[in-house]
């Protein structure tokens, strides 16, 4: 008999919330404190623990949003963060613990956005048969596009193929920058701010400070003719996954595509043994619109398409939990 109990994350339990983390089967470093609460002042947290007897079993980074509870709508996935060791029948009972807390509680729904599978490091898809069996609505799909470096595609593209004998021509030389300042503030914000009038999700304070803290996970990679950054791409590095997180170029310099010499790097040079590189979402408007021009885009180094998932669970559908052994 499995005695799970909930509690809600305070500070001191930092280290044993970091630790769970790293040793986890589907988590990354964007679930650690340090990285969660880079923008606390903008979310009123509410991660939970899952403890069965006094082990910790799970973690859902999550915060408060009127009377619904969240995966933590700071980050770009979420979902319950599980043991390696765990068996289904275990996650079922927590899930179903879970549920019923946040119903007493007075919380009415749980909106779960879930870690893509590529971020996975064993098999874990116990929690899509549990949204199945809850009747969980799935309020947003999106696409992400990825390459898959076991089994790359040959581009085909005859811009990719054109450009790249560009930037070889040009000289383009592609390098890793242990600073970001210069990429945020002569590239990425200047383009945000005149093709989108938007800022980048971090502002380049919290993107320094987090590099800081995670220096082999957040990387910084740039393109340069003739010493001059025309181009760059800050990548967040998990285990399994290499992601593009920021891509952009100088308007003005494109004709040197510094964009294909930096992803032809990406992809031969220094993430050749990473199984994924990921290009992100080109979803707008919640999901339901795709940026045509900017998946073909990614399409055309060799990317394909794998869906990004997001629920919304009735907490009282607990009981439905009830019936799933014969």
């Amino acid at each position: 008999m499995q005695n799970f109990i909930i509690k809600i994350y305070q500070p001191e339990l930092k280290q044993q919330w970091d630790e769970f983390v790293a040793t986890s089967k589907n988590a990354t470093f964007l679930f650690q404190r340090d990285f969660m609460e880079y923008h606390q002042d903008r979310f009123e947290d509410y991660s939970l623990m899952i403890f069965n007897t006094n082990k910790l079993f799970a973690v859902m980074p999550a915060n408060k949003n009127s009377n619904k509870i969240c995966s933590h709508q700071g980050l770009s996935y979420g979902g319950l963060v599980l043991s390696k060791d765990c068996k289904f029948e275990h996650v079922l009972s927590a899930f179903e613990t879970l549920l019923k807390f946040l119903n007493g509680k007075g919380f009415s729904n749980l909106e779960l956005k879930l870690l893509p599978k590529i971020y996975h490091k064993l098999p874990g898809d116990e929690i899509d048969y549990l949204m199945f069996k809850t009747k969980a609505e799935i309020i947003r799909r999106d696409v992400s596009a990825v390459i898959d470096m076991l089994n790359p595609l040959k581009i085909k593209s005859s811009n990719r193929i054109r450009n790249l004998k560009k930037a070889r021509l040009n000289h383009i030389e592609v390098r890793e920058s242990m600073q970001l300042e210069s990429f945020f503030n002569e590239i990425l914000i200047p383009n945000l701010q005149e093709q989108h009038e938007a800022l980048p999700v971090h502002s380049v304070a919290e993107i320094t400070e987090l590099k800081t803290k995670f220096p082999n996970n957040i990387r910084q990679f740039n393109a340069y003719y003739q010493n001059d950054i025309i181009a760059g791409v800050t990548v967040f590095e998990t285990e399994q996954v290499a992601h593009a997180q920021y891509i952009s170029t100088i308007n003005s310099k494109k004709e040197f595509a510094g964009l294909d010499a930096i992803f032809d790097a990406l992809v031969h040079t220094f993430f050749k043994n990473k199984r994924y590189l990921s290009f992100g979402i080109s979803n707008e408007n919640q999901g339901q619109h795709i940026n045509r021009g900017l998946l073909k885009w990614k399409e055309s180094f060799g990317a394909r398409v794998i869906s990004h998932d997001f629920y919304n669970v009735n907490t009282e559908n607990y009981n439905r939990l009830n019936d799933v052994w014969i």
